[in-house]
């Protein structure tokens, strides 16, 4: 008899997904015929149902391929004990058999408020293991419910395509992050760790009415499966992945254009511009406002509307202040965007 079917759903995800980093580590290796070494995979774990399910796929599917399997725990020491519960999330990891397995504790800051700020430490400690451990990839454990949440995240910014293009299944710098999970639901993942008797800690966070992603889970999507129907969760995540493939396409057409559209000596012509569909000129202004200076995270849709109107709603307007000391203005039918 084989596995539970939940069990089976969580090895074959990270089995694809580990076909995929041997293939790609491969492909990248010495120019020789020497095989490389075998790769080091960590799984990034919070001791949540999500991470746990991921972490017992990895440590059952990893040998069998040859890789290496290891797993960090991030302690942001937002919680009386966090340390202790890191801790105990190591000896899980360890259970498993996963080696290297350690505790990274960092200092959550300020900025972009508390999920973002948490989320920002917790990738630069994960980036710095990856490093420190020489590893290939780092797994994530989001899941397709998460994944509806960014979309839904997303559409409430108002910011475009690609903010509705959710999470990517293989991202950060030479495709270190990859989220085996995103086409699977929570509940599986839950259910796994039952039938495994993997002990399961819940993050109060995750149910603090204080933090938006919070209010989705326990409040927006419910009233909405309960308007639409269950199959929410699903049409978000896949609205994701056309959204996705939508932007990258975007992205590249305004990629070629952008070497069109300036003239010999790289200044942006305003008629070349003009001439260009809406949402390819507006992703030519913000790449070209984000090279002057302008911070990518502080350039809103606003913005880039502002921008735009110097081009299809010219009646002789000012320079226009971007984000980061960032000016622009027309000059004789040319775009000049410039610290100021």
């Amino acid at each position: 008899m084989g596995p539970h079917p939940a069990v089976a759903a969580i090895r074959l995800a990270v089995r694809r997904a580990l076909h995929d980093i041997l293939n790609d580590h491969q492909a990248s290796g010495p120019t020789s015929h020497e095989r490389p070494p075998s790769p080091l995979v960590l799984v990034a774990c919070s001791g949540g149902a999500d991470s746990m399910a991921l972490a017992s796929a990895l440590a059952f599917e990893a040998p069998k391929l040859g890789i290496r399997a290891g797993g960090v725990t991030v302690d942001h020491g937002l919680q009386d004990g966090s340390d202790l519960r890191a801790d105990e999330v190591v000896l899980r990891l360890r259970e498993l058999g996963l080696d290297p397995a350690e505790s990274v504790a960092v200092t959550v800051g300020r900025e972009g408020g508390p999920e973002a700020a948490a989320r920002d430490a917790r990738y630069a400690a994960l980036d710095a293991c990856a490093a420190r451990h020489g590893a290939t990839a780092v797994l994530l454990g989001h899941t397709r419910d998460d994944q509806a949440e960014t979309v839904l995240l997303g559409l409430a910014r108002g910011s475009g395509t690609r903010s509705l293009s959710g999470m990517a299944a293989v991202s950060g710098a030479d495709g270190r992050y990859r989220r085996p999970f995103l086409q699977l639901d929570r509940q599986t993942a839950r259910k796994a760790c039952m039938v495994q008797s993997l002990p399961v800690w819940d993050d109060p966070h995750n149910a603090d009415p204080a933090y938006t992603r919070s209010r989705l889970r326990h409040e927006g999507l419910p009233a909405l499966e309960k308007a639409l129907g269950k199959g929410v969760v699903e049409a978000l995540a896949r609205t994701a992945q056309l959204s996705r493939d939508d932007a990258d396409a975007l992205d590249a057409w305004a990629s070629q254009a952008e070497n069109v559209v300036r003239d010999a000596t790289g200044l942006l012509e305003c008629a070349k511009l003009y001439a260009l569909p809406p949402a390819v000129r507006r992703r030519i202004l913000r790449r070209a406002a984000i090279e002057a200076g302008a911070p990518a995270g502080s350039l809103f849709a606003r913005h880039i509307e502002e921008l735009d109107r110097l081009i299809t709603g010219w009646r002789g307007q000012g320079a226009i202040n971007l984000p980061g000391k960032v000016v622009a203005q027309r000059q004789g039918g040319r775009l000049v965007i410039r610290q100021g």
